[in-house]
């Protein structure tokens, strides 16, 4: 005689069908970075994340929340990968000036780089973006560049590697800003060697 089954309740049959067994978080978490550095925050919808990351909603949501704050893991690993060239190309010059140099070369390589999305995400993900929250998160990571940068100048500038006259703050602010124009170019379909020209100037305007 079959002994029958207790019927599943709807919410375990839901669970059951929202994350498949083969999920992988990270995996999924790469194919969202992608996204976003495409297409921008405000262009880039759950339905194109849950195709992307191969999950329904309800996986999304499980494992990572809202739209916002997936994006906000989005431009943490962001940071730890793509990002962190740039910082670390800077950290590898015996003084800013080589430095920065070696930071801006690094970019034009980087953001162009046809192995994945062109530009800088956090440059250019919250352009047309409605959301507050987001676009200032993002100002404020690149305003800390910025600073961070200037930091580094003041240092050369107190141990004799730059002249006692340098306006670090506008030096830093002239760097960023060829940097986000940089990553726009990039976007907009400007070479390796056109970017790597635009940094050679740069660097000629370097006081």
């Amino acid at each position: 005689m079959a002994i029958e089954q207790p019927a599943e309740s709807p919410e375990r049959l839901n669970k059951q069908r929202g994350r498949p067994r083969s999920f992988d978080r990270e995996a999924a978490l790469a194919q969202a970075v992608d996204l976003f550095w495409e297409h921008g925050y405000e262009a880039t919808s759950v339905a194109d994340l849950t195709a992307a990351m191969g999950i329904r909603p309800p996986s999304l949501y499980a494992a990572f929340g809202d739209k916002r704050s997936l994006f906000e893991e989005v431009v943490a690993s962001y940071r730890r990968t793509h990002g962190s060239v740039l910082p670390e190309a800077l950290d590898e010059g015996p003084t800013v000036r080589a430095g920065v140099e070696r930071m801006l070369f690094t970019a034009a390589a980087e953001y162009s780089d046809p192995d994945h999305p062109w530009g800088c995400l956090v440059a250019s993900s919250t352009v047309n973006c409605t959301s507050d929250e987001v676009e200032q998160e993002l100002r404020g990571v690149r305003n800390g560049n910025v600073d961070a940068l200037e930091s580094r100048i003041r240092a050369d500038i107190a141990a004799g590697n730059e002249p006692p006259g340098t306006d670090a703050a506008a030096l830093a602010v002239f760097v960023g800003t060829v940097l986000q124009g940089m990553s726009q170019r990039a976007r907009d379909g400007a070479t390796r060697a056109e970017l790597e020209q635009v940094a050679a100037f740069a660097m000629r305007a370097w006081p």
